[in-house]
Parts: C-alpha cells; sequence; structure tokens
C-alpha cells in the first residue's frame, strides 16, 4: 500500500472589486439572478450565472418545490439554458452566490455534489475546463481553475467505454 494525494490551489480575493471585469459581470448577473429564486422553504437563495466562449451570459435561480427531492438548483438551469440557447459553444466559467434570508452569508457557498457532477460532465462534453467563482452575500470570492478541482473523481463517459 502507499498514499496518494492530490492538492487544490484556488485563488482567494477580498471581494469583487480585485476581479477581473468579466468575471466581476457574470458573478453580478449570478447576483441578479437571485431576484427570480423560489426559496420559501429553505429561506436560502442560489444564483448563478455561465460564460460561454461565444461571450455571452446566462443566469438561473434556484427553483424549491414542496417535494424537495424536485428542486431545481441555480447552477444546473444556467448551465441547461445555456446548453439549450447555445449549444456549440463551451462554457467558460460559472459564478455562483447566495442570499440566506435567516442569516446573512459571508462565505462562498460551494456547488451541491448533484451540481459539481453536472459542471465536470459540461467540461467533458465540450473538452474544456470551466473556472468556478463563488461569493456569499459578501466577504471573499474564490475562484477555482476546473470543476475538477471541486470534484476531482467525477464520474464521466470515459467510464462506460
Amino acid at each position: 500500500m502507499h498514499k496518494e494525494s492530490f492538492h487544490i490551489a484556488f485563488e482567494s480575493y477580498a471581494s469583487e472589486t480585485e476581479l477581473r471585469s468579466e468575471d466581476r459581470a457574470l458573478l453580478d448577473l449570478a447576483r441578479q439572478s437571485l431576484r427570480d429564486a423560489w426559496a420559501p422553504y429553505s429561506q436560502f437563495k442560489v444564483g448563478a450565472a455561465v460564460l460561454t466562449q461565444s461571450g455571452e451570459m446566462f443566469g438561473g435561480s434556484n427553483q424549491e418545490n414542496a417535494a424537495y427531492p424536485m428542486c431545481l438548483c441555480a447552477e444546473r438551469v444556467a448551465l441547461a439554458t445555456a446548453a439549450s440557447q447555445a449549444p456549440a459553444s463551451p462554457v467558460v466559467a460559472i459564478a455562483v452566490t447566495v442570499q440566506n434570508l435567516r442569516n446573512p452569508a459571508t462565505r462562498p457557498a460551494a456547488p451541491c455534489g448533484a451540481c459539481r457532477q453536472v459542471i465536470c460532465e459540461t467540461e467533458y462534453r465540450h473538452n474544456h475546463d470551466i473556472r468556478v467563482i463563488m461569493q456569499g452575500e459578501s466577504g471573499p470570492v474564490y475562484v477555482f481553475h476546473s470543476a475538477k478541482d471541486l470534484l476531482p473523481f467525477s464520474f464521466d463517459a470515459s467510464f462506460l467505454d
């Protein structure tokens, strides 16, 4: 037996003002998408926005359902919108932000496991890394080079060969 390890590196910014303009605009769209969130049960709104290689941006918000397993995550809504509206243009970045109506979120909230898997599948689909940008309502911003940094042992189509 031998031990193996992996290292995850990411960028940390004190606030969105330190981001390059393209990332700031994407995070702004994610924040705007919070207004469309339907979160009457959790009081936890999530907004996401994706940027395609062609420069188009698509937003999405979480949509809760009284039957909890039927809820739609903001990240998957934004990715599905991009896939249906610009299927040939790879997604190059996704921004995620949250609003906790019970207690302000001052740290980044990461995508759930299912969303991480879907982002990884989108990378696989286009053979292109997707930068993941995360921020709470305020505070630091984290930027990851690829969704694989958040889900290093993702499942993809290569397992089906």
